[in-house]
């Protein structure tokens, strides 16, 4: 999922005509996706209506958080973007307070403020007098990750009445609805049609799609059979990858990503995502 979003990143800066186009050709894919894996893999017999409206919300949150994921990585790096995202970890955490009575310790709210702390500095610009502004795109996309926060919980929940192949294929249709509904335009369709290098561009979506289904079906699996907590701390690492492939995309293909290039951005982003994976391993941990 690291080089899915670099992937990402790469089509929507470099290669699609807009925001809006990336979106219906990705919705192609994953309402492929997801009838096959319907037709495959049916509904249980006897669910009832209420874990089948639980999984539509969760799939309707996820897609709604990817959706402002991406719409950021128009203007911003890709490096920037992702460990802002992933502080949802922590948000899981103070989530499941009200929702199933748990404690935090002093240790895991230190771990807290070092996350945000590390989302903050690595979401930091610096204006023409020096002093550090904070992106306009930093609470789009806290938003989305209180809405993955939210779509984990609820699809945790789901998950004891569907399989994960179930939650895949309903999690596609929702985002592929969600893209649909913002991306089908007549104007969008001829900017698509019109794209230059159509078949390399097509060929990079279509692959990067492939990553993204896997990824997506080894998180439901992961999520099926060992705590909810466990499993979003470890996918929290992506913005780890992330910074580890745009750093060696910088190298071999400077134009291929948005890149804030020198030593002490560097050190900055790095210090950053260090404090973002820590902390969600802290609260782990203890």
């Amino acid at each position: 999922m690291g080089m899915v979003n670099i992937l990402d990143s790469h089509l929507i800066a470099r290669r699609m005509p807009g925001f809006r186009s990336y979106l219906l050709a990705v919705s192609i894919f994953v309402l492929g996706w997801g009838i096959a894996i319907c037709l495959l893999n049916p509904l249980p017999s006897g669910l009832g209506t209420i874990p089948l409206i639980v999984a539509v919300t969760a799939g309707l949150l996820r897609g709604s958080a990817v959706i402002i994921m991406l719409y950021t990585m128009k203007r911003e790096e890709i490096s920037r973007i992702i460990p802002i995202v992933y502080v949802y970890p922590i948000l899981d955490a103070l989530m499941a307070v009200p929702m199933f009575g748990e404690q935090l310790l002093m240790l895991d709210w230190i771990a807290i403020l070092a996350v945000v702390g590390g989302a903050v500095v690595v979401s930091l610009r610096i204006n023409g007098g020096g002093m550090p502004l904070l992106g306009r795109s930093f609470y789009l996309l806290m938003l989305s990750s209180l809405m993955l926060a939210a779509s984990d919980l609820v699809t945790k929940y789901t998950l004891s009445y569907l399989s994960y192949w179930n939650v895949f294929w309903i999690t596609s249709f929702c985002m592929s609805g969600i893209f649909l509904v913002v991306s089908l335009r007549p104007d969008v369709w001829k900017a698509l049609a019109c794209i230059t290098q159509r078949k390399q561009a097509w060929s990079l979506i279509a692959f990067n799609e492939c990553l993204a289904m896997t990824g997506a079906i080894a998180f439901f699996m992961a999520l099926n059979t060992g705590p909810v907590s466990l499993v979003t701390t470890i996918n929290s690492t992506r913005p780890a990858f992330v910074l580890l492939f745009a750093f060696i995309f910088s190298l071999v293909v400077p134009s291929f990503l948005k890149w804030q290039g020198g030593r002490k951005a560097l050190l900055i982003k790095l210090g950053a995502t260090v404090m973002i994976v820590g902390g969600v391993a802290i609260i782990y941990l203890t």
